[in-house]
């Protein structure tokens, strides 16, 4: 038993597959979650991988049963900071806040700045475990594992609290990996933020074609798109909130386009071969 309690605020898919997979693994004696929308809290009542349901954040974390407490903050970007604003003076000594954002850098500075009870921490997490489904009825206790997670204390965060979440994580079937938050923001920008514009504009562009033309395409087409089907909500706001960083991984990869295409009109089929090896030596790196 890793915690014995387990805190999930605003459980969307993310939120709700932390407290399922604490839950399956018997990582936490007791888990509270507390939902923004009366109907969901309402819905979330008797589900059996929680023990209460908290009418507000400050009441989920408040009297907590036991001195290991873990709250994971699980909405999206733009609201993980007021949350953690919002709980911070409620802690108790020992508590330590982690989050699921898919942003860094803004979150952990804004929440140095927090005042919050003497001996509790916030300690970013992001676990690259998302999905193009959200909402919490598609949460699943496997959905962790074999996925990396990223963690990112700030400079001076007690050794022992930092990994209390390394262990957590892998508790749930992660790797974990501890970065910086610049550095996590400079990475995801090219391995998942840019994916998600490149299949939005690939989308974008063949929705001025013929409709019928989806209904033609292999499986090439939906593997590549897939993740177009996301949530635009929720990839507007990490788009915002790493702007700078994305910006970057476009510039990098518009060189490579470009250079692809003066290739292709050129017709010099030698170095566009030459790309083609590249891209499949690399793609054939993954890990099977």
């Amino acid at each position: 038993m890793l915690v014995d309690h387990l805190v999930i605020l605003a459980p969307g898919l993310l939120g709700a597959s932390v407290a399922r997979a604490a839950r399956a693994r018997a990582q936490a004696r007791h888990i509270t979650v507390w939902a923004r929308r009366p109907e969901v809290r309402a819905a979330l009542i008797g589900q059996p991988w929680l023990d209460t349901v908290a009418d507000t954040p400050e009441h989920a974390v408040a009297h907590l049963p036991g001195p290991r407490t873990l709250i994971v903050l699980a909405a999206p970007v733009d609201r993980i900071i007021e949350l953690d604003r919002q709980i911070a003076p409620h802690l108790h000594a020992g508590a330590i806040v982690t989050d699921v954002g898919s942003v860094k850098a803004p979150v952990c500075a804004a929440a140095a700045h927090h005042p919050r009870a003497a001996g509790s921490f916030f300690i970013g997490s992001h676990p690259m475990a998302g999905s193009e489904k959200t909402g919490w009825e598609h949460g699943t206790a496997t959905l962790f594992e074999g996925r990396v997670c990223f963690v990112t204390p700030s400079p001076g965060t007690p050794a022992d609290a930092i990994h209390t979440v390394e262990e957590f994580w892998r508790a749930l079937g992660s790797t974990v990996v501890n970065l910086a938050p610049d550095k996590h923001d400079e990475i995801v920008a090219h391995i998942s933020h840019l994916p998600q514009a490149l299949a939005t504009t690939l989308a974008c562009t063949l929705a001025e074609k013929d409709g019928q033309w989806r209904h033609l395409s292999g499986n090439g087409l939906r593997d590549t798109s897939r993740v177009a089907a996301s949530d635009p909500a929720m990839w507007i706001e990490i788009f915002e909130q790493n702007r700078t960083a994305v910006l970057h991984a476009l510039a990098s990869y518009e060189q490579e386009l470009g250079n692809f295409r003066r290739e292709l009109e050129a017709s010099d089929w030698v170095a566009l071969r030459a790309r083609l090896q590249c891209g499949k030596t690399w793609r054939d790196g993954f890990n099977r």
